[in-house]
């Protein structure tokens, strides 16, 4: 089994490898060069989101918690793709920007741009650590036992570094559209088993809503209600202000492909999301002793067991190369957006006039520089796949959306109602985060409201003399 996924990794690799020969400046590295049409950016989108967590952690938690536990993910992720596509997609891809980071500089100042990046660039440790602890699962499952988690991520993680270092966007898009196809029959087929094994779909569905697993919402009591709220919105608003959200919309080829590719991925996102959700509760029917025991051990090994315990050899392959292709696309992508930031958004201000040659190099190195973070936090964090992606958007829900949103969509908003949604709001949420008052409300929510009261003071305070909806303008002219 090893040996195949291996061989399975390695024929990805080659694809990848293969399609950096279309790179040729960083444009082409960053955007591939505005080409992708709409079923592309559909499947990089899906396939970016639809990673270790929405196959290892949400089932996980849906095992635990039931439908409540998932306000995050796969709900707030969902609509955070759903709004970026309906309403942030086409004014951004209009504005003709490399990074997100361009965007906060266009409108309100440098400062304001290496700030935002920063805290952009924080965010996506996590995310990416989630995935590349998923590989070092995986690994050692197949392995039984023989390849330690530590190995498996160190080895996953020079997987990934290895085509997105080579062809950057180029090698996430054609690589993704493969592994989408690989994605969606694998997990069909193997859904289809476990029904037959588990007595229909009828029979799982019956019994998840017997044991009160398909409840949406929690159990009423205001409390429970704002940490349901606070989960969706840190995902739905959270997720807005990330680079590699932006980073394919911006790769497509038209403003229709940028707005309806998103959308589209982000409904897909959501539908399909249902189908880890089925296995997991499929396995309590399948082998309920078995299952029991694996909930009190690590319950993001329940799904793998039972591939690995019930089906046929050939369902297995089909499942973990599944697996690995979810990974592998969500980990390139993300490895990608902050090393794009940190070169395009923060380099550049201690390095004036940087030729794009040189450009490319250090977006490459930058590469290198935060896969040996990633490893690093892989390795020594003790929280779960899933709580590694819900903590990955707390800081740019406090301290980037509502910079982001503001000088998109109000005319009026100031590079010191920036500075000041900035400084409130992310300082609001790291007090509370720290001192851990007991409140109803989560803390990037209060950060959420203060970075928006910033806003509206700080514009007031001292307006810009140049509207932010003028300079979209001449950006677009």
């Amino acid at each position: 089994m090893i040996e195949i996924i291996f061989i399975y990794i390695f024929l990805s690799i080659c694809v990848g490898l293969y399609a950096s020969r279309f790179v040729n400046n960083i444009g082409d590295f960053i955007t591939a060069g505005k080409s992708l049409p709409l079923v592309i950016i559909l499947a990089m989108v899906f396939a970016t989101w639809f990673g270790a967590e929405s196959v290892l952690g949400i089932s996980a938690t849906f095992l635990e918690e039931g439908l409540s536990g998932l306000a995050s993910d796969p709900l707030g992720a969902s609509a955070c793709l759903i709004l970026f596509g309906l309403f942030f997609a086409k004014p951004l891809y209009k504005a003709n920007l490399l990074t997100l980071g361009d965007f906060f500089k266009r409108n309100y100042s440098q400062e304001v741009e290496i700030i935002i990046s920063g805290c952009i660039i924080i965010s996506y440790i996590g995310w990416i650590s989630a995935q590349i602890s998923a590989l070092g699962l995986i690994f050692f499952v197949l392995s039984e036992g023989n390849i330690s988690e530590f190995t498996g991520i160190i080895a996953g993680a020079m997987i990934v570094l290895s085509y997105t270092l080579a062809g950057g966007m180029w090698s996430i898009a054609v690589t993704t559209f493969v592994q989408m196809i690989f994605i969606v029959l694998g997990l069909v087929l193997v859904s289809m088993e476990a029904a037959n094994l588990s007595g229909g779909v009828t029979e799982v569905i019956q019994q998840a809503n017997a044991d009160g697993k398909l409840e949406l919402f929690p159990s009423p009591s205001f409390y429970e209600f704002f940490l349901w709220v606070a989960a969706f919105l840190t995902m739905a608003l959270g997720s807005i202000p990330q680079q590699d959200v932006f980073q394919r919309a911006n790769a497509a080829k038209s403003e229709r492909a940028a707005v309806w590719g998103t959308t589209l991925g982000g409904i897909f996102y959501f539908l399909f999301a249902a189908v880890p959700l089925f296995l997991a509760y499929s396995a309590f029917l399948i082998d309920p002793t078995e299952t029991a025991r694996l909930m009190e051990q690590d319950s993001q090994l329940v799904l793998p067991t039972l591939v690995l315990n019930h089906m046929p050899f050939w369902l297995q392959v089909l499942f973990f190369g599944s697996l690995v292709s979810v990974i592998l696309s969500t980990a390139a992508g993300t490895l990608l957006a902050p090393s794009v930031l940190f070169t395009n958004n923060v380099v550049k201000y201690f390095v004036p006039n940087i030729s794009n040659v040189r450009l490319l190099l250090y977006t490459r190195l930058a590469i290198i520089f935060f896969t040996v973070i990633v490893i690093f936090y892989a390795v020594n964090s003790k929280i779960g796949i899933h709580e590694m992606v819900e903590n990955a958007y707390r800081v740019t829900l406090a301290g980037a959306f509502v910079p982001l949103a503001a000088g998109l969509f109000w005319s009026k908003a100031s590079n010191f109602g920036a500075v000041l949604a900035i400084v409130f709001g992310v300082s609001s949420w790291l007090l509370l985060e720290i001192i851990k008052f007991e409140i109803p409300i989560e803390p990037q929510l209060i950060g959420l409201f203060f970075s928006l009261i910033g806003m509206i003071v700080g514009t007031y305070l001292k307006p810009s003399k140049t509207n932010a909806m003028s300079k979209r303008e001449e950006s677009v002219e």
